[in-house]
């Protein structure tokens, strides 16, 4: 069981509270999380990776174990606290401007 946390926004439009749990198929990685997730919140796709190239979107950052995975490529294992769901994947909208 992988345990992803949602910014608030992206919680309002999946309709969820806190957490979201995914059963994961095979290995844990960003690509099989976020597949798992946009399967099972459709309403969710392309918020967080592009529809067409599956690439994060520019303004998305992704944190697990105090770490930022935002540059790992999305088929490297996750750390084993997330694949284990003692730790979540943390998803965060980055801030811009000045």
């Amino acid at each position: 069981m992988i345990r992803v946390l949602l910014p608030a926004h992206l919680r309002t439009l999946a309709r969820v509270e806190g957490e979201v749990k995914l059963d994961v198929e095979g290995k844990a990685t960003q690509r099989s999380v976020f597949d798992a997730l946009e399967a099972s919140y459709p309403m969710l796709r392309g918020t967080i990776r592009d529809q067409v190239t599956h690439e994060r979107r520019a303004f998305v950052r992704f944190f697990a174990c105090e770490e930022d995975l935002s540059q790992e490529s999305p088929d490297d294992l996750l750390p084993e606290a997330v694949a284990t769901g003692a730790e979540p994947l943390l998803v965060v909208g980055a801030m811009a401007g000045g």
